[in-house]
């Protein structure tokens, strides 16, 4: 009996199990949501690649589909633009919305992929495709770029969590096919810490250890039954999770470090809280970190509510790249913006932009890329892509080229299907 029902329970299920053993017999709850012991358990590994200058990537997800028309791919001479004025940068020839004040003396340090198309136009579809590279199908899950970063690629902190999800959703494809130890850790409130990562008050050590000693006697037995690599990485969590509790390296995840000048800087805003904690963590070493945004999906009253959203979006990023180069750590971070699609030229009764997948902008500055360079660009009214057309695929391949992660090393799914990290993209090598 205790054998069926360990063979029926599902992945979710025994994180959950083990969640709930942990807080009961040891009186720690270090798995909040999808648990720590995913990101924990990624072993290290050196591989072969692309250029592989960005050590880490911070990733800032703008959730909804981001008007490239009101940010980073203004048509001042189109009547599509509407009423978003247009202002001039430090870069040469490149101008941006005028909701970018911030970052239009930070272009000099970025790249505009301005000819992105995607094929899918729904919000879950597109985020999946974005975050992937593959379309979603109902018989599989794919990884994301951060759990294929730790699977390809190296870790540079064998303590800290290896993929970090600050404010992301259930949607996020995380881990995939890959073993659960590849997803990443998520994070809710990024000035909360990560919580239930201290021994709990009136647990003394002793009682502690005397809680782990029986916790290993109860589980030698099942495990020695059930010798197979889930059972396996739950034990593993305890070793690492506990290793986690008692290391320097937890202040990471603690802005409170932080002087008041910084914070400052980035902004109060939860998300832009979250770009800072993301500095803090690739700064300790942490490989993948996305930071979500939500509420670009701007079909209503876009010229009202899209600058709300952008004031925030052009702090942090602007407070980043500057933080990131005058700690020495933007030659060696990837930062990307991205979304799943763009909003139409056409501006509609409701003072709104609807999805639109033919065009539109994201964005790389760091690791390896170049500054003040535009890739591809789209029409005139910014409808379609005019030139050098970039699809998702590519764009994460970029991503992975970056990294230095093997683009074309095959990864077997467990039902034995073949994939690699961009499905066949190939790299916008003019960025680098």
């Amino acid at each position: 009996m205790i054998q069926d029902t360990a063979r029926q329970l599902d992945d979710v299920t025994r994180r959950d199990f083990v969640q709930r053993a942990a807080q009961a017999c040891l009186g720690v709850g270090l798995l909040p949501a999808a648990g720590l012991a995913p990101a924990l358990a990624a072993p290290a590994r050196v591989t072969g690649g692309g250029f592989g200058r960005a050590e880490h990537v911070i990733y800032l997800y703008m959730a909804g589909g981001m008007s490239h028309l009101d940010t980073f791919d203004p048509k001042p001479e189109s009547e599509s633009q509407g009423p978003t004025e247009v202002i001039k940068t430090n870069a040469d020839g490149v101008q941006v919305s005028e909701h970018f004040a911030k970052m239009a003396g930070h272009m000099d340090k970025v790249s505009l992929v301005r000819s992105l198309s995607s094929t899918q136009g729904a919000h879950e579809r597109g985020n999946y495709f974005m975050h992937t590279s593959y379309t979603a199908l109902a018989t599989i899950r794919h990884p994301a770029m951060g759990a294929w970063a730790l699977k390809l690629g190296e870790r540079k902190n064998k303590t800290l969590p290896g993929n970090v999800l600050i404010g992301g959703g259930s949607a996020h494809p995380a881990a995939g096919f890959l073993p659960s130890r590849f997803a990443p850790l998520p994070i809710g409130d990024p000035s909360a810490g990560l919580q239930h990562s201290a021994r709990p008050a009136g647990v003394t050590e002793s009682q502690f250890q005397r809680r782990l000693r029986l916790s290993q006697s109860f589980d030698q037995q099942f495990t020695g039954r059930f010798p197979h690599r889930q059972v396996k990485a739950y034990g593993d969590l305890y070793a690492q999770a506990i290793r986690l509790m008692k290391s320097d390296d937890l202040k990471a995840f603690d802005l409170s470090k932080e002087n008041a000048t910084t914070k400052a800087a980035y902004g109060e805003d939860r998300f832009a809280q979250g770009v800072l904690l993301a500095r803090r963590l690739v700064e300790a070493g942490v490989r993948f970190v996305e930071v979500n945004y939500n509420g670009w999906d701007t079909h209503n009253d876009n010229f009202e509510r899209l600058p709300e959203r952008a004031v925030v979006l052009d702090q942090a990023l602007a407070a980043l790249l500057s933080d990131l180069k005058g700690r020495g750590l933007l030659d060696k971070t990837l930062v990307v913006v991205a979304t799943e699609f763009g909003r139409t030229p056409k501006i509609n009764d409701r003072q709104g932009r609807d999805h639109h997948p033919r065009a539109f902008t994201c964005v790389m500055a760091g690791g390896g890329v170049k500054g003040g360079y535009v890739h591809g660009a789209s029409d005139a009214s910014g409808f379609a892509v005019a030139e050098s057309g970039v699809k998702i695929p590519d764009f994460n391949a970029t991503i992975a080229h970056a990294m230095g992660l093997p683009a074309e090393e095959v990864v077997n799914s467990p039902s034995g299907r073949p994939f690699t990290v961009a499905h066949k993209g190939e790299p916008i090598l003019d960025l680098f």
